[in-house]
């Protein structure tokens, strides 16, 4: 009897299942039917003329918006970026760059190769591409222009800073080093930046530059990842393993589909799995980055130091579609070896009216406990061991980091400085004001939420011209109210501004030797790794 019922109560299952199954499939064919209908009618009967790939590429896009900023449809064209950014190998000019409205800006010139061989500056508008007005063609296609097989010939017209010129380039294999530098900071500590988690390229880098430095001498390691935006899961996983026995969890990835659930696991001997090392990390430091560093705080590896870093505990996988296409979609989200997930932000819980995304940080987080029983909590990123004793960031500075403002601000600031020495440089007090005027005067990048509506509302009124003046003073006074709160951060802002400014003039491996001298971060890693009794302590229960 009791076989029976079993038996029974199973079948209900499966029959639901089958039920549930099918009642979805039929809702996903009947909402491709609609689509398929009015994307046909639409081309037939609409007045003008339609771009059928365009009209799809924004309806997808548009689809997507909703979900969260990872999960994203890639047309031709963004198949092939995708590939440079997971591979970072290309034929082009060695440049990183943005669009406008007015055409192409360079917001990196890498050195060696085409574009620095041309004399091609940061700051830099490409305006025209082998007679080709960029003000008049598609931004998607802004990036292929200036890719393609190496030798190939340019011409280009550049606007630098009011003055146009016309510059021809040649295309080059660009290939993107991930470690782009590393040096002992004295006789037994080493350092090792690593920018990007590029597939093979970030594991090999590392294992380069740390074989190096340990003929060298070192027999303790600052590795660092501020900045670094994350990339290759499975890069993550071996660089973790650098530093790990064999046969331990890195991380647990878990989804929706049972296919996606899985645990990665350390699977050679490790480079070293007793040198002491200091990982430091930002709030810009995010996915691989927070992999590496969570992995090795639940095992006690390393101490970690800095700031929170940025929280994004979610995992990505490529899909082919058809006609060349692809999509990106989030999987699963991550868990590291003690259990937490780091994610910030709560997609899932959109608020339907404003779009605002709750965090995971402003709710009740769970305790965790890493190899020797520490205390670590899940929610909004990994939390540092020693946190940096800089001033709290307002939401001000925050959204001026995310702006191009200081990117625009040393723009200008080099212009007027053509041939200043980067050696030993510091952005002084007196620059910092400087650089307060230019939000008051000239800066147009960062617009507060309050600038932004009084702005809007100015605009609505008819015949606003006889409020100008009122109008005028009261955006004044709301961009004083604004600076005032950016200049609470004058210490680490001065810090950023300052290594933009030195990397304009020496590349990005001028900018870390700066580092590599005048960080306050490096400085106290270093004091840090100096002290073997504080060092243990921290680690310890």
């Amino acid at each position: 009897m009791k076989n029976r019922t079993i038996l029974i109560l199973g079948s209900l299952i499966i029959i639901s299942l089958f039920f549930s199954f099918q009642s979805r499939f039929f809702e996903i064919a009947k909402q491709i039917e609609i689509y398929n209908n009015l994307f046909k009618e639409l081309n037939i009967n609409y007045i003008d003329e339609i771009n059928p790939g365009d009209l799809t590429d924004k309806a997808i896009k548009n689809t997507l918006q909703n979900l969260d900023p990872y999960t994203n449809f890639f047309n031709e064209q963004d198949v092939e970026d995708a590939r440079i950014s997971r591979e970072g190998e290309y034929g082009g000019l060695g440049i990183s760059s943005f669009t406008t409205n007015k055409g192409i800006v360079i917001s990196e010139v890498y050195k060696g190769f085409s574009a620095d061989k041309a004399g091609l500056k940061v700051g830099d508008i490409i305006t025209t591409v082998n007679d080709v007005e960029l003000s008049s063609t598609e931004r998607s296609q802004f990036s292929q222009m200036l890719k393609g097989v190496p030798g190939k010939k340019l011409s280009l017209r550049i606007n630098r800073n009011g003055a146009t010129k016309n510059i021809s380039v040649e295309l080059d294999k660009v290939v993107i080093n991930p470690v782009p530098f590393y040096d002992m900071i004295d006789a037994e500590t080493g350092y090792i930046v690593l920018t990007r988690f590029i597939s093979q390229k970030a594991t090999e880098g590392v294992v380069n530059a740390f074989a190096d430095l340990k003929k060298r001498g070192m027999t303790k390691l600052v590795f660092d990842l501020r900045y670094n935006p994350g990339g290759s899961l499975y890069d993550a996983v071996n660089i973790t393993n650098l530093f790990i026995p064999k046969g331990l969890k890195v991380v647990d990835t878990r989804g929706k589909s049972q296919k996606n659930n899985r645990t990665y696991k350390t699977n050679k001997d490790p480079l070293d799995a007793n040198i002491p090392i200091v990982v430091l990390i930002n709030g810009r430091s995010a996915s691989a980055s927070e992999i590496v560093s969570g992995a090795l705080q639940d095992y006690d590896r390393a101490v970690i130091m800095g700031e929170r870093s940025f929280g994004k505990g979610l995992v990505q996988r490529y899909f082919d579609l058809s006609y060349g296409t692809q999509m990106k979609i989030t999987i699963s989200k991550y868990y590291t070896p003690s259990g937490r997930c780091i994610q910030e932000l709560d997609y899932a819980n959109r608020d339907p009216k404003t779009g605002k995304v709750p965090k995971f940080s402003d709710t009740t987080l769970n305790e965790f406990t890493t190899k020797n029983g520490r205390k670590v909590y899940d929610g909004g990123g990994v939390t540092p061991d020693i946190i940096n004793d800089f001033s709290k960031k307002t939401e001000e500075t925050d959204e001026l980091l995310k702006s191009r403002t200081i990117f625009n601000f040393v723009t200008d600031f080099t212009y007027q400085n053509p041939n200043l020495s980067a050696e030993n440089y510091t952005f002084t007090s007196k620059d910092f004001n400087s650089f307060k005027e230019y939000l008051l005067r000239k800066d147009t990048a960062f617009v507060s939420n309050e600038e932004r509506l009084f702005q809007s509302a100015y605009k609505s009124v008819e015949n606003n011209k006889i409020i100008t003046p009122e109008y005028t003073t009261i955006i004044q006074q709301l961009k004083a109210i604004k600076v005032a709160k950016i200049v609470e951060n004058q210490d680490l802002l001065s810090k950023e501004i300052e290594n933009e400014i030195v990397e304009r003039y020496t590349y990005k491996e001028g900018m870390y030797k700066h580092l590599f001298k005048n960080d306050i971060t490096i400085k106290n890693a270093v004091t840090l790794l100096n002290d073997t009794k504080k060092y243990n302590s921290i680690l310890e229960k």
